[in-house]
C-alpha cells in the first residue's frame, strides 16, 4: 500500500469514527417515555406517533418507549394488573440494559406513566434523568375512575366498585394497579397506612431520604395539568394538589399541603431552586396540539 493510500485510509477511518460518534450522540439527550393506563408503548395512534414526531423534531435522537411485558397486549394488561413495584423494577432493568441511556436521558411520562417515572427516579439509583416531564400525572393519586381506556364496560364497572369499596384491601392492592394510587380523602389514614405504592413514593408515613436526594438530581420536574380534564379526579393532582383531608370538595394546593410545608419529599427545595415547573394546557386529558408541545416542552427541556 502506498503512503498516500495509507494516509487516506487513516483519515477516512478517523472521519468515520467522528461521524459515528456524532450520530450516536445525536446532539440531543435521549428520551424515555412511559405510557398511561389502557395504552401501550407503541400503538401507532398514541406513543408510536409521539415517537415519530420527536424523531422528526430532533434528528438523530434516541427515543425509548418502555414496554412492560413481552408484547403490546401484555404491556396494556400490565398497566392494570401488574403492581407498580414490579413495573418499576422492570423499567429500571430496561433502562440499565441500554448503553445509549447510560449517560442520562430526559423522561416523558403520560398519565400514570408519569408517577411511575418519578418512582423510577426515586428508586432506581443507577439512572440519570435530567428533565422529568409529567403529562397529566396523578402525583397525589385519584379519587374517581371515569375512564378505563380500552377495557370493556363490565370490567370498568368492576374496577370502579372495587376501588370505591375495597381499594385498601390487601388482595386488591396486589391485583389492581389503580388501587395503589387510589387516594380516599375521607379515609386519609387508611390511604397512608395501606396504599402499597403512592403512600411510599410520597413519603407519607416515613421519610425515605434517598427519595428526596434522588429528586434533587433532576434539572427540572415539569408538571403539566390539563385544565379541562374530565378523566383525572381531581385534575389538581397533576400539580400535586388534592382534596383537603376529610372531605372531597375543597382543593388544597401543593404549597398548602404538609407534603410541601414539611418538605417531606423535597418538593419545596426543588421549587426554591427553580427546578419545579407548573404548566397548564387547555383541553381534556392528554389532549394537546403539537405546536404547544414543541414550544413548551421540546424547546426548553428536550433540545439539550
Amino acid at each position: 500500500m502506498s503512503r498516500t493510500n495509507f494516509k487516506y485510509l487513516v483519515l477516512s477511518s478517523v472521519f468515520n469514527i467522528l461521524c459515528a460518534q456524532n450520530i450516536k450522540d445525536g446532539n440531543f439527550t435521549p428520551i424515555v417515555m412511559w405510557h398511561g393506563m389502557g395504552d401501550s408503548c407503541c400503538f401507532s395512534f398514541s406513543l408510536g406517533a409521539v415517537k415519530e414526531k420527536l424523531e422528526e423534531a430532533l434528528p438523530g435522537i434516541h427515543v425509548v418507549s418502555l414496554r412492560i411485558g413481552d408484547s403490546e397486549v401484555t404491556d396494556v394488561e400490565n398497566g392494570y394488573f401488574l403492581h407498580p413495584d414490579k413495573q418499576i423494577k422492570m423499567a429500571c432493568d430496561l433502562v440499565n440494559s441500554d448503553p445509549l441511556l447510560a449517560d442520562g436521558f430526559n423522561a416523558l411520562g403520560f398519565s400514570q406513566g408519569a408517577q411511575f417515572l418519578r418512582a423510577l427516579v426515586q428508586r432506581c439509583k443507577t439512572v440519570k434523568i435530567k428533565n422529568l416531564i409529567s403529562l397529566g400525572g396523578q402525583h397525589q393519586g385519584v379519587y374517581g375512575l371515569p375512564n378505563c381506556g380500552s377495557l370493556s364496560n363490565s370490567i370498568c364497572d368492576y374496577i370502579r366498585r372495587l376501588l370505591n369499596h375495597a381499594a385498601y384491601f390487601g388482595w386488591v392492592q396486589k391485583a389492581l394497579v389503580q388501587a395503589t394510587y387510589w387516594h380516599d380523602p375521607l379515609h386519609e389514614q387508611d390511604y397512608k397506612n395501606h396504599s402499597t405504592f403512592l403512600s411510599d413514593i410520597n413519603n407519607e408515613l416515613t421519610i425515605n431520604q434517598l427519595y428526596i436526594e434522588r429528586l434533587q438530581t433532576l434539572d427540572n420536574l415539569v408538571l403539566v395539568k390539563f385544565e379541562n380534564d374530565t378523566v383525572v379526579q381531581p385534575a389538581e393532582t397533576e400539580w400535586f394538589g388534592f382534596y383537603k383531608p376529610g372531605q372531597s370538595n375543597k382543593i388544597e394546593t401543593l404549597q398548602e399541603s404538609t407534603l410541601y410545608t414539611e418538605d417531606r419529599l423535597g418538593l419545596q427545595k426543588l421549587d426554591k431552586n427553580s427546578k419545579l415547573q407548573f404548566l397548564a394546557v387547555p383541553g381534556n386529558h392528554l389532549q394537546f396540539d403539537w405546536p404547544w408541545f414543541k414550544e413548551n416542552i421540546i424547546t426548553p427541556y428536550l433540545k439539550n
